[in-house]
């Protein structure tokens, strides 16, 4: 494998002058806009080291022209960077180590926070599931899987990269098992709850892992509580809420597949018919045929309306109508939990959109509590774009 010397005369990206502050600020990204050339015999997708325009060394690493988040430094200044994407997968693991020593399910590697962009990795019992999302990754996988059974001993590694990025990079989705043998399904606990876990069948990689915190806040709060968890998927706040003492719970959900598995979590947490409904409808629709919401508890947790950044005029629309719709229903003295996970929506825009939405629905709402991060997804501090997930837990009067 080829590697890199901070003496080697290697041809380089090199980048306008002026634009390389945010690389020597450790800033992993490059926008084509910053780049002045690149090395005679370019190939996309391979690693190269990065120049200012005075000639002074800033990293290593991968490009891709087509794009236009071109490049993501693997290393800054002249650490070398396969040795360095090795160093930060081992400290990737161990936080998770110190953070989430007995846990069966966690996040492992979550991109530009760990300083391994393009790439997630998460652990389901035995095994590991990855997430490549660029060209330069995708490239360096073979590495990956080689250092990643070195470092833990999976089971399996099965692979679920269904992404828009990597149609931007020129990549085709992928899912498939890499390494190993996978047995569904995984079995995991999480805060003293079951849960099966279809690898293969689910969304992203398994199980919304960052969401630990908020399902354990969820616990804390419904004791007596009547529930009601929209875009429930396979039950993860329906079963944290009945653990917590809910004496009742309704599940929503427009995939039906997902919803058998949450009846099945429901049961094999002991948990009988009687203490949960669940509803198989679109969640707008289902909305718009209530004249009210006797519930104590509305959770709305919704996939990402805005995928991609042309999608945001029309995401934030549907963050405000969806909100609007729930507060204008529920019941007074009830709480709300509304998440955005959908990464254009800074944090101060998806507050905005809640206080036009409680506007349009003439409701005082007060905020009680912000989204507790899941200690094992951490955010860089020099690179604040990996903060996508954003909760509100309102009081409604």
């Amino acid at each position: 494998m080829k590697r890199f010397s901070p003496t080697s005369q290697q041809a380089g990206v090199v980048l306008k002058k002026g634009r390389e502050q945010s690389v020597l600020n450790h800033h992993h990204w490059i926008f084509s806009g910053a780049i002045a050339s690149y090395p005679e015999n370019f190939q996309d997708g391979e690693i190269y080291p990065v120049f200012s325009f005075e000639g002074q060394l800033l990293g290593y690493g991968y490009f891709n022209r087509r794009c236009s988040l071109a490049g993501r430094l693997l290393s800054f200044g002249q650490a070398e960077p396969y040795t360095t994407l090795e160093d930060n997968l081992r400290q990737a693991v161990e936080l998770r180590k110190k953070v989430y020593p007995e846990a069966e399910a966690v996040r492992l590697v979550n991109g530009e926070s760990d300083h391994l962009p393009g790439l997630i990795v998460d652990r389901y019992g035995p095994g590991l599931v990855l997430q490549v999302s660029t060209l330069g990754l995708e490239k360096l996988k073979p590495l990956l899987i080689e250092q990643l059974i070195n470092l833990l001993r999976p089971v399996f590694i099965y692979e679920k990269s269904s992404l828009p990025s990597r149609r931007e990079e020129g990549l085709p989705d992928f899912e498939g098992l890499l390494y190993g043998e996978l047995n569904e399904p995984i079995l995991v606990t999480e805060n003293g709850l079951k849960f099966k876990i279809f690898i293969s069948q689910a969304q992203k990689t398994g199980f919304f892992l960052d969401q630990r915190q908020m399902r354990e806040l969820v616990g804390q709060m419904t004791k007596g509580f009547k529930v009601l968890d929209c875009f429930s998927y396979t039950g993860g706040f329906a079963l944290a809420a009945l653990k917590g003492g809910a004496r009742e719970v309704e599940l929503v959900d427009y995939s039906r597949k997902a919803l058998e598995v949450a009846r099945e979590n429901m049961l094999l947490n002991g948990f009988g018919k009687e203490h949960f409904r669940i509803i198989n409808e679109d969640m707008f629709s289902f909305l718009e045929a209530q004249k009210s919401l006797s519930h104590d508890l509305v959770i709305l947790d919704p996939p990402a309306f805005a995928k991609k950044k042309t999608d945001l005029k029309k995401a934030l629309k549907a963050y405000r109508r969806l909100n609007a719709l729930t507060m204008s229903r529920m019941k007074r003295g009830s709480f709300l939990l509304t998440f955005s996970c959908s990464y254009y929506v800074e944090t101060s825009l998806f507050q905005k959109i809640i206080f036009q939405a409680a506007l349009e629905a003439n409701r005082e709402a007060r905020i009680i509590q912000r989204h507790r991060m899941s200690f094992d997804h951490p955010v860089n501090v020099f690179h604040p774009e990996s903060d996508y997930l954003k909760g509100l837990l309102l009081y409604l009067s």
